[in-house]
């Protein structure tokens, strides 16, 4: 569910993701220890998620602004900003801003490298210390005036082989994730009518 990008919807179901992750058949594993061979390389995956939202170009991109993202993305999606810093009398929706997210016992930390409006593009670099690197980049496309094509990719690396299994069922969480985005937002687009 996170750009947030859910951004960073997908960040937030980590927890559920590695819980439930089997090694892989093909994984190589260390006999005695029963996890991933010290000399496996670290898994790196890249997934792209599609989907349209019944909104305007304009209307649909200030969507995917960590702070906005909270709207439309779930509780699970909290951002933590560390600039700007609360309060500071901005939207901390900005290219430069830096957030944590919490996800269970893990907490990530983001970064907005990219964000233009204007353009459509949204980009955000993400890591968990000692687990795994992820950059999420938005795209958005004019379909008509009044529906907006998104295009998400994921790029994630492990940072130690032992993080491969979450890093490869992230991936393919992230790919499928189209319809989860796109029904979040018609549910908030709806619930933003209701009197």
């Amino acid at each position: 569910m996170n750009i947030s990008i859910c951004l960073l919807m997908s960040f937030a179901m980590l927890p559920l993701a590695w819980a439930q992750t089997a090694v892989p058949a093909d994984a190589s594993l260390s006999s005695a220890q029963g996890s991933p061979a010290v000399d496996a390389a670290p898994a790196h995956v890249s997934n792209s998620l599609h989907f349209q939202v019944k909104s305007s170009f304009s209307e649909a991109a200030v969507l995917f602004g960590p702070e906005a993202e909270r709207s439309w993305a779930g509780p699970h999606w909290e951002p933590e900003f560390l600039h700007p810093h609360p309060g500071a009398g901005s939207t901390p929706d900005i290219q430069g801003a830096v957030f944590t997210v919490q996800h269970g016992t893990h907490k990530s930390i983001w970064v907005n490298t990219l964000f233009d409006l204007a353009a459509g593009r949204m980009q955000y670099v993400a890591f968990i210390a000692d687990h795994m690197v992820s950059t999420v980049d938005v795209r958005l496309t004019v379909i008509d005036p009044r529906t907006t094509g998104v295009d998400v990719t994921y790029i994630r690396t492990a940072l130690t082989p032992e993080a491969n299994a979450d890093v490869e069922a992230q991936g393919r969480k992230d790919r499928d994730s189209g319809p989860e985005w796109q029904q979040a937002i018609e549910n908030w687009q709806s619930r933003k009518k209701t009197p």
